[in-house]
């Protein structure tokens, strides 16, 4: 298991992922290359080796293709020592990117840095035209459905309601404003004018999004995949209980973490932040897909030997009203210790880098209450996920 320490943890602000969006004129490779240079002036990384570079990013194409967490580092200004690798594992990308990265600095002994990036205003989810979206004979032959109408299945199973998920949606909202205007997120690195996340919606209440109407209706009855989830289920009807406003935002953002052995935080006299304690990445069903963010967050508790009781917050990708519900009854937290700062329906969702975005926030958070630990999740399409579990020391 690895012992790897975080150094330090910083992110853009996120832009909302759109033409109007206060980041849509921010190329990729340049909104990456901000908390980069951040990292390496905070902590002179133009004179330490850093052993790996790991970044995730979902849409790699366009702006984003030919691997853009090696281009980035070159813009950052990094030497051309530090090697770069982009993945993508969906939505779980950025956890992935940074476990991968920890390994390395373990192996090694040395610094790694783990990050990702997701301009969705100007690369749109689905432009790199893959199976998962576009082609409909292996979706078909795979059992494959949309996100959303997994989504909204998980909430039928559950019994969960449009009430309660907007109920929940409204909660976040309302935290990620109170935290934003409270100068609660720390890891932030200013982009341009823009000092603060331009994604939180003020005025926001479950009666209001008690209006909107639902997303995933039409396209379940016109595709077949309210048939084809209902035959995997067993479900005789699905619930379509999201919309535009109990869902992840869409947004334009980049964040990254330098890692370091324990060994080589010593010999570089670099204060670490939290250690990290358990990591895993796995796959579960892959029709209803959103669930796995329990599962790898029982396992991480797991490996690290602990009860959900053990930790003091939960950061989870919302990647829907529901699945964040979902979590929070099987894992066994309340909501008092989770998403305490708001999540993804609140701040916004930049794929590839919301997962090495929530350590910032997570660790920001544990500094400010005195915290000692906590877990991040995230899960994505086709049934994959990702946790980690982190403690505070300095």
């Amino acid at each position: 298991m690895t012992q790897a320490v975080i150094i330090d943890a910083l992110r853009t602000p996120r832009g909302r992922g759109n033409a109007k969006g206060a980041l849509s004129g921010v190329k990729p490779l340049d909104l990456l290359a901000v908390p980069l240079r951040a990292l390496s002036d905070r902590h002179d990384l133009g004179a330490r080796p850093v052993v790996e570079a790991v970044f995730g990013c979902v849409t790699q194409t366009g702006e984003q293709g030919a691997n853009i967490g090696k281009l980035a580092l070159i813009a950052a200004g990094y030497n051309d020592s530090v090697p770069g690798l982009t993945i993508n594992r969906y939505c779980a990308s950025g956890i992935s990117a940074l476990g991968l990265a920890a390994l390395r600095a373990e192996a090694e002994d040395g610094l790694a840095i783990g990050g990702g990036v997701e301009s969705m205003s100007r690369v749109p989810m689905g432009s790199d035209k893959g199976a998962l979206t576009h082609d409909f004979g292996f979706q078909k032959a795979a059992g494959l459905v949309a996100i959303g109408i997994s989504a909204d299945a998980v909430a039928t199973m559950e019994g969960l309601s449009r009430a309660d998920c907007d109920a929940y949606a409204a909660q976040s909202q309302t935290r990620a404003l109170a935290s934003r205007d409270a100068g609660h997120f720390t890891s932030l690195v200013p982009l341009g004018d823009l000092s603060a996340d331009e994604t939180p919606r003020a005025g926001t209440t479950a009666e209001g999004l008690s209006a909107l109407a639902p997303a995933f209706a039409e396209m379940g009855a016109k595709y077949g995949m309210d048939a084809a989830i209902m035959a995997h289920t067993g479900l005789r009807e699905v619930s379509h209980i999201h919309h535009a406003g109990n869902s992840p935002a869409m947004a334009d953002g980049a964040s990254a973490v330098l890692l370091a052995s324990e060994g080589a935080a010593r010999r570089h006299g670099l204060t670490p932040r939290a250690r990290i304690l358990s990591m895993v990445d796995l796959s579960v069903d892959r029709v209803l897909a959103l669930t796995g963010s329990v599962d790898a967050a029982n396992i991480a508790l797991a490996r690290a030997g602990l009860s959900p009781d053990d930790i003091d917050l939960y950061e989870v990708n919302e990647s829907f009203a529901a699945l964040a519900l979902h979590f929070a009854k099987h894992v066994g937290v309340g909501l008092d210790r989770l998403n305490v700062n708001g999540g993804a329906i609140a701040l916004g969702h930049a794929m590839g880098s919301t997962g090495t975005a929530l350590i910032g926030t997570a660790l920001d958070e544990l500094e400010r209450r005195g915290g000692k630990r906590a877990l991040i999740a995230a899960c994505g399409a086709a049934g994959l996920a990702s946790a980690m579990i982190i403690e505070r020391l300095a």
